[in-house]
């Protein structure tokens, strides 16, 4: 049995809305100045060709991998996650930073949507295992680089 990669229903959203404009827009939009750049003539030293046809291949890379993702994943909706006290994928963890003394909060999901700046974090993160499985009051020890951090888990929810 293959394994898919989880990912939550507002990670699929995206992708899908991203690959919906590289195949419905951006690639229509290259096609067209792939066709006039061809009628400028001679395509050796046609620096508009060469240019679209790059974009092009960058273009059609990315849809591939997007793809990939959505051929490769396993949608968790979180909204019905209910009754659930311990942490698990798709959570959103209010923690209390022991070493700055304050309130961030983490929301556990796909690799491939986990983005640090607007509080997401992968399940595969450091962060991300050390947190699965606990409940709110447990205290976890994080390994980083400069160091261990600590957090206390005040809140656990399911959006």
């Amino acid at each position: 049995m293959d394994f898919k990669e989880p990912i939550t229903l507002e990670g699929k959203q995206k992708i899908d809305n991203e690959l919906d404009q590289l195949i419905k827009v951006d690639r229509e939009e290259i096609k067209v100045k792939i066709q006039e750049a061809r009628e400028l003539g001679d395509l050796k030293e046609n620096a508009e060709y060469h240019s679209a046809k790059e974009k092009q291949s960058i273009l059609e890379g990315r849809i591939a991998y997007l793809q990939g993702i959505v051929a490769n994943c396993n949608v968790i909706d979180t909204s019905k996650i209910q009754g659930q006290d311990k942490v698990v994928f798709g959570a959103t963890v209010l923690l209390h930073d022991e070493e700055k003394d304050k309130e961030i909060e983490y929301k556990i999901v796909g690799h491939e949507e986990s983005d640090n700046r607007h509080g997401k974090i992968s399940y595969k993160s450091p962060l991300g295992k050390a947190l699965i499985g606990k409940e709110e009051g447990d205290t976890i020890v994080v390994r980083a680089p400069k160091g261990d951090l600590e957090y206390e888990i005040l809140e656990v929810k399911y959006e």
